[in-house]
């Protein structure tokens, strides 16, 4: 069966493209010309068939969220339960990370219950699966892993997180760098590193890049090249040890799609605002345009239990200067396991600032919204800014817990309420939308 690329490239329009085309508001032609030049991706796998969603050059920016279970909290109907909650939440794209537990059963219950594209990082149960087998992580052998990816993909997976951009170039790199203040903070990444020196071996899964495509290929899920060097302190960012991950990454982009396989790069996790638009820049260009995922990025690292707000600061630049997928963060990070009630403030928080990100990085399809709104906040229209609202339960909600005197107002002005007396001073203007 033929991939999505190499469908577009044939001049097919598939249903997934137009899918994508009639939720983008686009024609379904440029949604194919522009998935056969590998700058938009749609996560997809011919066994599971998830809801189409297109990442990609000239679409919304879209959100991820991660899940999984850890070695200290396995719970299966918890991961479901937060699965559902991502979706109900806005979710895009949902990540199963799991690394406790049952990991073939975690992955498979989850993939069942949303139609989302579910995504993994196989590295993650490669890793678990020696350690139990073995005794030792470092005792991998290269054909299980190849053997997993086939598994998983086989499972459903509509896009995988593989880590092939780190080899021995990028180990010397961060060797003669010297330092790093917040070391390796990325688990897929950190583990084959330490595979590779223990073993005195070249990553096999850049070594067998070709191998890797063909697997993932096959199901026509999308290859997303894993930041396994990312910054996880903010005065790491933009190091020469991530920089020159980042390169290997955009070279295999296009070695990816080359072949015919659909391909995502991954990118840094702590960003300072004043780098991200560089970045991404760099990106876009050495890969020929290739969907950028972003993860996070998190902008200052002193905020513990509100970096899903440091996150969407940066997911918003993001959006801004191109990012095609933002990887949510929870209250939770760097803290503990997220719970059901962190998914839905991360995956909102996310959302929020892809929307604020694409009013600007589409400012002539994305503002009439917040044109609606302000005229319904002026006339007090209070249906239709529930309707227009991002969260439209929430806000009721809110308003619903502090009920006015004055129905026409809320408790914040009350009597005071300056557009109820802007409304009475200027009526006959207001109405035809003079002010």
């Amino acid at each position: 069966m033929k991939t999505q690329i190499e469908a577009a490239r044939e001049g097919i329009i598939t249903p997934q493209m137009a899918a994508v085309a009639a939720d983008e508001a686009l024609s379904a032609e440029f949604v194919r010309n522009t998935v056969a030049e590998g700058r938009i991706v749609i996560p997809w796998n011919h066994g599971r068939k998830p809801k189409a969603t297109g990442i990609g050059f000239g679409l919304r920016t879209k959100v991820n969220a991660s899940i999984g279970t850890s070695s200290d909290i396995i719970d299966y109907e918890a991961e479901v339960a937060k699965a559902r909650a991502a979706l109900e939440s806005g979710a895009d794209t949902l990540m199963e990370l799991s690394v406790g537990g049952d990991l073939d059963r975690v992955r498979r219950e989850v993939i069942a219950c949303v139609d989302l594209p579910v995504g993994n990082v196989p590295l993650y149960q490669a890793f678990c699966e020696a350690a139990r087998k073995y005794g030792d992580p470092n005792r991998l052998d290269p054909e299980e892993l190849f053997d997993l990816i086939e598994r998983q993909c086989a499972d459903g997976m509509a896009f995988m997180a593989v880590h092939c951009g780190i080899n021995l170039s990028t180990i010397e790199r961060l060797r003669k760098q010297g330092y790093r203040y917040g070391g390796l903070v990325s688990k897929g990444g950190v583990s084959m590193v330490a595979w590779m020196l223990a073993n005195n071996r070249e990553n096999p899964l850049y070594e067998q890049f070709d191998r890797v495509v063909a697997i993932l290929k096959k199901y026509d899920t999308v290859l997303s090249l894993g930041n396994g060097l990312r910054a996880g302190a903010i005065h790491d960012s933009s190091d020469r040890a991530q920089i020159q991950e980042l390169v290997i990454n955009c070279e295999l982009a296009e070695l990816g799609r080359d072949m015919g396989c659909q391909m995502l790069v991954e990118g840094p996790g702590h960003v300072p605002l004043d780098e991200i638009e560089g970045n991404i820049k760099l990106q876009k260009r050495m890969s020929g345009g290739a969907p950028y995922y972003m993860l996070g990025p998190i902008t200052t690292d002193v905020a513990p239990g509100f970096d899903h707000i440091t996150s969407a600061i940066g997911a918003a630049q993001s959006a801004r200067f191109g990012a095609d997928l933002i990887c949510y963060i929870t209250p939770a990070e760097h803290l503990a396991l997220p719970n059901e009630d962190d998914v839905r403030q991360g995956v909102k928080a996310a959302k929020i600032a892809a929307y604020i990100g694409d009013m600007n990085k589409y400012p002539d399809r994305m503002r009439e919204r917040d044109k609606e709104m302000s005229k319904a906040r002026r006339d007090l229209d209070w249906e239709k800014q529930f309707q227009l609202a991002l969260y439209p339960e929430d806000a009721r909600a809110i308003r619903a817990s502090r009920i006015p005197e004055d129905s026409a107002t809320c408790t914040m002005c009350g009597n005071f309420c300056a557009s109820r007396g802007a409304g009475k001073l200027f009526a006959d203007d207001l109405k035809q939308d003079k002010i």
